[in-house]
């Protein structure tokens, strides 16, 4: 049977939907397979936006259909017979998860005094605690204490039992005064979360359908921009200049061209805040002239044109509340960051008496890589600021409080687009490749290094200022402590710089690849599947070693299976025999090390084989580490898997360098981006570890 867990509120616009996301990614790193349901659905007409926005999560594989118990029209028509549906629909969706997230009303058709007890009866019903959310906005402690034991009691005679309490959007200053209080009143686990203004900040786009507008310039891409201010622009364009924010959105009649043309001119100009859009209202449009030189201006920033007046266009944007949805990462991102500062996962876990499974899924690893990066933050460089994909993972990385990061390229373009696309990239450091100050000194230490090439230091200043180059430059100088590229650039492109500057770790010859690859239920490691096209005994040896290291560094324990054609000494030929002396290599340079080879692929996975084929073997039937014998063979394996068994493939992670430096896929999403930084964070923390233990 599934854990549930019921996610109530008393009242509407407690942002419930924050701490129900926070759930789920929660849950998402603790079991196999999460569930969301929706006891009673906010809308018969629309699709109900809370529930799209949990059935987005990796986590979750449910359909939107099978998630809704029933709808509010059912409720008032016969509440017991609606009780019995969510009931029923219920446990269809129970049987096929491990834990699941219920969501409770919202309030939003004729809130009346029962509808916390109906929540509270469909809680008991489905056996499942109450994650209680209370709105902290605008009022004292001792109000906010008041409300949690009203509800609880209206909770208790109905039979739910509340196992924590989350008071949301409370006042910054008030966190741990109104957590401390709560807590001592009415004996339960309690966690605050603060007043975020971006979560109930609309978008241009919601802006757009509020005052029934229309896009007549810019891009529709960029509608998806959070407002984070609303300005009347109905003074002279000097005085309104001096009024803007970022984020800011202007209204103002559409017949006042210098007010469009400044605002235009002002967005595109260094030294201005970056706006959000533009609502002309009043019925007009502009000129056929002053159109052609809007378009002429390139500019993407949303132009919004709408009939309403200047007083009903103000009045309904000052009233169109945002949500927390699918399609803003920023606020995705800036929820489960408040949920993970200041809810203890653990602690709330224990009170819903979630247990952890022995196995560890794709989206588990991925959680724990981020964990762990998150423990200890390094600096990441990342050279391709000029890319979308960057931007978005550096805005989901600083969001999330993974790693410290330096972005490479022009600093007033970077800010320019991140804030185009609604991003936020505050923490980052923005360096330009060509700043004399980091060229002249990267040349010296360049020259320096291939002076046996024969660099000249005229030559290293035309060198350095390549962004795989300047990035390298940086992790080698101490400056960053790890370097990701490859989104744009090739594979030789970006490791070609490690090779010639930061070079080989002590004992390691060669630098290799790794692919972490993710299984329904464990976390495999299979290299080199991206570098060394035909290694020699010796390469394969080294392959083995640092692949073993690679799997400790990332909490596989290294048992490791040198693969051939044959098993044992059942087979004889060169490739047989390379493999053969590389296993021997293997266990002369590293005794500790759990090691079989040759052996077939079958005999190293599946137990009944190596049953047969190894019976004495402590690798065969349970290896973690697989070391191919050569390019082709490890290229290919791991995309078949990837393909036809559904792992998840992260990688290619490059072993054996002094200093983490790794390559992306020029097809990277930016999920892959978000997972190889947390992955070179975590190379160079065991880095700093070793240089610490050494010292």
């Amino acid at each position: 049977m599934a854990r549930s867990i019921y996610v109530a509120s008393p009242e509407g616009d407690t942002g419930k939907s924050t701490v129900a996301l926070g759930l789920v990614d929660l849950l998402a790193r603790t079991v196999q397979r999460v569930g969301v349901f929706r006891p009673v659905a906010r809308s018969t007409q629309a699709r109900d936006y809370v529930l799209e926005l949990l059935l987005e999560h990796d986590g979750v594989g449910l359909s939107y259909d099978e998630c809704i118990g029933t709808t509010y029209e059912k409720v008032h028509d016969n509440p017991e017979e609606a009780l019995s549906q969510i009931v029923a629909r219920f446990h269809a969706v129970e049987r096929r998860c491990d834990a699941v997230v219920i969501v409770g009303t919202d309030y939003t058709d004729v809130a009346s005094p029962t509808e916390l007890a109906f929540n509270a009866r469909i809680a008991a019903n489905l056996g499942a605690p109450v994650v209680l959310v209370v709105n902290g906005n605008k009022r004292r402690p001792d109000e906010i204490e008041q409300v949690v034991e009203v509800a609880i009691n209206e909770l208790a005679v109905n039979h739910a039992h509340v196992a924590a309490v989350v008071p949301n959007r409370c006042a910054q200053p008030a966190l741990d005064v109104v957590r401390r209080l709560v807590q001592n009143a009415i004996g339960r686990p309690t966690w605050t979360l603060p007043e975020s203004p971006l979560l109930s900040a609309p978008t241009m786009r919601q802006l757009m359908e509020s005052v029934e507008g229309t896009l007549i310039s810019g891009d529709d891409a960029l509608l998806g921009r959070e407002v984070l201010d609303m300005l009347v622009g109905a003074m002279e364009i000097e005085h309104l200049l001096g009024r803007l924010s970022d984020g800011a959105v202007i209204m103002t009649p559409g017949d006042r061209s210098d007010i469009l043309l400044g605002l235009l001119l002002a967005h595109q100009a260094d030294g201005f805040p970056t706006l959000a859009g533009i609502i002309l209202n009043g019925g007009f449009r502009p000129s056929k002239t002053i159109s052609r030189l809007v378009e002429g201006l390139g500019s993407r920033l949303p132009i919004i044109a709408t009939d309403f007046g200047t007083f009903r266009t103000a009045s309904t944007v000052a009233s169109t509340r945002g949500r927390l949805s699918a399609d803003s990462q920023r606020k995705v991102d800036t929820a489960l960051s408040l949920f993970e500062r200041h809810v203890d996962g653990p602690a709330l876990l224990a009170a819903l008496d979630v247990a952890k499974p022995d196995v560890v899924t794709p989206l588990m690893f991925e959680y724990t890589l981020l964990d762990r990066a998150r423990a200890d933050r390094r600096r990441i460089v990342l050279p391709e600021g000029n890319d979308d994909r960057i931007l978005r993972a550096a805005s989901t990385l600083l969001q999330r409080s993974v790693a410290d990061l330096t972005i490479l390229g022009d600093e007033s373009a970077i800010r320019a687009r991140a804030a185009e696309l609604g991003l936020t990239l505050d923490g980052a450091d923005v360096i330009d490749p060509h700043d004399p100050q980091y060229v002249d000194r990267f040349a010296a230490e360049y020259a320096k290094i291939r002076a046996h090439k024969g660099m000249t230091i005229e030559r290293a200043r035309e060198i350095v200022p390549s962004v795989s180059y300047f990035g390298t430059m940086m992790v080698h100088l101490g400056l960053a402590d790890g370097m990701v590229s490859g989104a744009v650039h090739t594979t030789a492109h970006t490791i070609k710089p490690s090779f010639e500057i930061i070079k080989t770790a002590p004992g390691v010859s060669n630098v290799s690849s790794a692919f972490l690859m993710c299984l329904e239920d464990r976390v495999l490691v299979y290299a080199d599947c991206a570098v060394i096209p035909d290694p020699t005994a010796e390469q394969l040896a080294d392959i083995a070693i640092s692949s073993a290291e690679t799997a400790v560094q990332f909490g596989i324990e290294p048992r490791i299976a040198m693969l051939s054609y044959s098993t044992g000494a059942s087979g004889t030929g060169a490739d047989v025999d390379k493999v053969r002396a590389a296993t021997a290599l293997v266990r002369e340079r590293r005794p500790d090390l759990s090691v079989e080879g040759p052996i077939q692929y079958d005999a190293a996975v599946d137990a009944s084989v190596a049953q047969t084929k190894l019976p004495d073997s402590t690798v065969a039937g349970r290896a973690t580490v697989f070391v191919f014998p050569d390019l082709n063979t490890g290229n290919n394996t791991y995309k078949a898997v990837q393909r036809s068994a559904g792992a998840v493939a992260i990688g290619p992670v490059l072993q054996g360098l002094r200093k983490p430096v790794n390559d992306l896929s020029r097809g990277a999403l930016v999920q892959d981006i978000v997972n190889t930084v947390a992955i070179t964070a975590i190379q160079a923390q065991a880095e700093r570890a070793g240089e610490e233990e050494q010292a």
